[in-house]
């Protein structure tokens, strides 16, 4: 259970803290001390990403705060997490927002949509990043800012956040089954011909994109969500399943088409380099889904067939080639589902309301993660590669960042959950100064278990603008019940 694994924020010193990794049997470098720009911090240093150029190794992920007004356009909510994205000092914006390229494709009703109704929406929501950025001190000419297009796929929820409305790439077992989902109903799986059109949707985002300002559009293959299904769609006929050049052509062809129709706009892809069976509550925390061992487990992308919990890239070693052919700019790595394996993804000691209690030191997942982003590193050097999974590590984010990117095992360190706490976390580390603790995110996951609940995003513990907010107490009603 949890209470078997000491706090973060109990470890005071770097000692401390490599204590306990050597009690998990695990490595991370970690340096002994926070270095400012000025003092040559490798957080500091330039990195060049096609034809832009971030100045800094700092990333903030994307992220859905569930605040968009019902039409997809950007509430208050919304501008104000954009306004705070600007003010932290990070030189690369990894989409800001996991935009929807149709209504119909939206994990929540009030998600964000790179349509065209949104367009003025959406030149809000970079504008105000830019002012921000300038306001906080910081030149634009080194920023570099994207957009996340994306379909939820099996997670569609664009009308109720109670009900789950799933396009599906293959019937998948398990996942059917923990979703509600009719393996007989053939008419939620995507037909060749509409994921045809749903193509031109993605094509259509990257204009309305390109026409807004973004510099790049992230095409989301990450978390479960239909690009991401695709990879592991063996069982699937047709053009867009079966071998790994079918399970790839749909996000290879999106790539391509967006490079074709407007070579100026540059393309990332946000990649779960791995993934691991769905996983339960258990007794003893959460336990992976049952599954006879001796049959092999083909629901996977990077992991091993015979045993879906250990790493294998092959499969992601060719999908890297085949996006460095496209002209990717650089690829954004996590892992797994927050919908079915949330500890392998983003790792935490306090689950949200619809998990489990971590079958593992939230550490081991860290480390998990940093280290197959370094295996991906070391097979594709010239790819620019930026890592998750950062934010459990807390005070000591900033020495294990800067130590691994020292170490050549990463291009940029991205920040997720801790940006809605500490925004100011890139900045001050430029600065030299060691992180606020009381800003510091400790994995409450109450930034996820509000949204599983219809409210808001946002971090009820430690931001005083959610603190004060009504919704906070019904979350805590939400979680006590």
């Amino acid at each position: 259970m949890s209470s078997n694994y000491p706090r973060v924020a109990q470890l005071r010193t770097v000692d401390d803290f490599q204590a306990r990794l050597a009690e998990l049997g695990i490595q991370l470098p970690c340096d002994p001390q926070l270095l400012s720009a000025a003092d040559g911090s490798p957080l500091a240093a330039p990195l060049q990403l096609g034809t832009l150029r971030a100045g800094n190794r700092w990333c903030i992920h994307p992220m859905e705060g569930w605040d968009a007004n019902r039409d997809g356009t950007p509430s208050d909510l919304t501008i104000r997490r954009w306004q705070r994205f600007g003010q932290s000092g990070a030189k690369l914006i990894w989409g800001g927002e996991a935009a929807a390229v149709r209504p119909d494709g939206r994990a929540n009703p009030n998600q964000t949509l790179a349509t065209t109704s949104n367009e003025a929406g959406l030149k809000t929501l970079l504008e105000t990043l830019k002012q921000a950025h300038r306001e906080s001190g910081q030149e634009l000419d080194d920023l570099v800012v994207g957009l996340q297009l994306t379909h939820s796929g099996r997670f569609c929820k664009p009308e109720d956040h109670k009900r789950f409305q799933p396009r599906i790439a293959y019937h998948h077992p398990l996942l059917d089954a923990k979703f509600k989902i009719d393996p007989q109903d053939d008419a939620v799986v995507f037909s060749d011909a509409e994921i045809d059109q749903l193509i031109e949707d993605y094509v259509t985002a990257a204009h309305l994109a390109h026409r807004v300002g973004f510099d790049f559009v992230d095409v989301k293959a990450c978390h479960g969500y239909l690009l991401h299904e695709f990879l592991s769609a063996r069982s699937r006929s047709g053009h867009y399943g079966g071998d790994l050049v079918g399970r790839t052509r749909a996000l290879l062809t999106i790539i391509g088409r967006i490079r074709q129709e407007l070579p100026s706009l540059q393309v990332g892809v946000r990649l779960s380099l791995f993934d691991f069976l769905p996983f339960q509550p258990g007794e003893d925390g959460g336990r992976p889904v049952d599954w006879p061992g001796e049959q092999g487990y083909p629901f996977v992308f990077g992991s091993r067939l015979d045993d879906p919990t250990q790493l294998d890239l092959e499969e992601p070693k060719w999908l890297f080639e085949q996006l460095s052919k496209l002209g990717v700019i650089a690829v954004n790595l996590t892992c797994g589902s927050p919908y079915y394996n949330p500890h392998i993804q983003r790792p935490a000691l306090f689950p949200p309301s619809d998990g489990y209690q971590p079958p593992e030191d939230p550490l081991v997942g860290v480390a998990r993660q940093i280290h197959a982003v370094a295996a991906a590193k070391k097979q594709f050097p010239s790819m620019p590669l930026v890592g998750s999974g950062y934010t459990y590590l807390q005070e000591f984010l900033p020495l294990v960042a800067q130590a691994t990117l020292r170490a050549g095992w990463v291009d940029s360190v991205g920040l997720g959950r801790m940006v809605l706490s500490y925004p100011e976390m890139p900045i001050d580390t430029l600065a030299g100064k060691a992180p606020v603790r009381k800003l510091v995110c400790r994995t409450f996951s109450d930034c996820t278990t509000a949204p599983r609940n219809g409210i808001v995003s946002g971090c009820y513990p430690l931001d005083p603008f959610y603190k004060a907010k009504p919704e906070r107490q019904i979350l805590e009603a939400a979680k006590g019940g």
